[in-house]
């Protein structure tokens, strides 16, 4: 008796019949997908390296304007912190999802008809509603009656404003401070301009995460504890 197991019919039909399937089905796709990919190498100058280096240019651009930024920092406004030169990385999705800038938060943002004509990076010290003020009786400003504790980030040797002011942040918009305050130019030095110093939340760029460079100087930039105590202003919900 021959013992071997034989092949049915329907075993020899039905294999070659599912491969051809699955070949004439997806084998003209993807031969048409690389020979498309073919001709761009061939007609680049340089072939697969010119492609993958525009694909990664590419990547980076988009993550550039939709996701981080780099910004350097133009100036000592916000030493100790943020020193000149150094680079920073700008979370451009940090309010772009329901979430609004916070007391404490560092925001880069477009200063152009409120500071002056190109981007700043400066502390949140008050939102939208807040009763600010400066200063205290031990010279500190108080948010919402609610005295700061600043010297965590303030510049060493620095008061808390040599500017006094009493005035409410407008909804929508922000009072935003340096923390090296004798050598910035900030909200308190345009009370007068147009916008009263403050800078509506839709022209910030983004939220100051990361110190990227120089590489000795890598940390991430935390919201500080000092804003932690105050209270909502009157009226405020949630």
């Amino acid at each position: 008796m021959d013992t071997e197991a034989q092949p049915t019919e329907r075993d020899r039909s039905s294999r070659p019949a599912a491969t051809e399937e699955t070949s004439a089905a997806r084998g003209p796709e993807g031969r048409s997908r690389f020979a498309l990919v073919s001709r761009i190498t061939d007609w680049l100058p340089g072939g697969w390296i010119t492609l993958t280096l525009l694909v990664c240019l590419l990547f980076l651009l988009l993550l550039n304007a939709f996701v981080l930024q780099p910004f350097q920092i133009p100036s000592g406004s916000m030493e100790r912190g943020l020193r000149i030169g150094d680079r920073v990385l700008v979370n451009k999705l940090a309010y772009r999802f329901g979430a609004q800038p916070q007391r404490g938060d560092v925001v880069v943002f477009d200063g152009t008809g409120y500071f002056g004509d190109a981007d700043y990076i400066k502390r949140v010290v008050g939102v939208g509603g807040d009763h600010v003020v400066c200063c205290d009786k031990e010279g500190r400003i108080q948010v919402n009656g609610r005295s700061v504790d600043e010297s965590a980030f303030l510049y060493p040797g620095d008061d808390p404003s040599s500017v006094s002011f009493d005035l409410v942040v407008p909804e929508g918009t922000l009072f935003l401070l340096g923390d090296h305050r004798s050598a910035s130019s900030d909200s308190r030095d345009h009370l007068g301009s147009p916008g009263g110093g403050m800078i509506p939340v839709g022209e910030v760029i983004g939220r100051a995460d990361w110190i990227a460079w120089p590489s000795d100087h890598w940390t991430r930039l935390e919201r500080p504890d000092a804003y932690a105590r105050v209270p909502e202003p009157d009226g405020a919900h949630g």
